[in-house]
């Protein structure tokens, strides 16, 4: 699959947690945690279980930064 967002960081999902209509999934790229809330249908179209390698890929017309 093409994308046109260059951020796709892989790394390995360490935590969901799930309710009826959305989750939070948190993938750890290097020792940094990356959180993500996506729908619990997404999780399960996925396949998503703790343990898996994923990308996070990240699309964003702004990035703050602070100092």
């Amino acid at each position: 699959m093409q994308l046109s967002a260059r951020n796709q960081l892989k790394g390995r999902v360490t935590a969901i947690e799930s309710d009826s209509i959305m989750s939070e999934v948190v993938i750890n790229i290097g020792g940094i945690d990356i959180c993500s809330t996506i729908t619990t249908n997404s999780v399960e179209r996925l396949g998503l279980c703790i343990g898996d390698e994923a990308t996070a890929i990240i699309k964003a017309s702004e990035v703050i930064i602070s100092k």
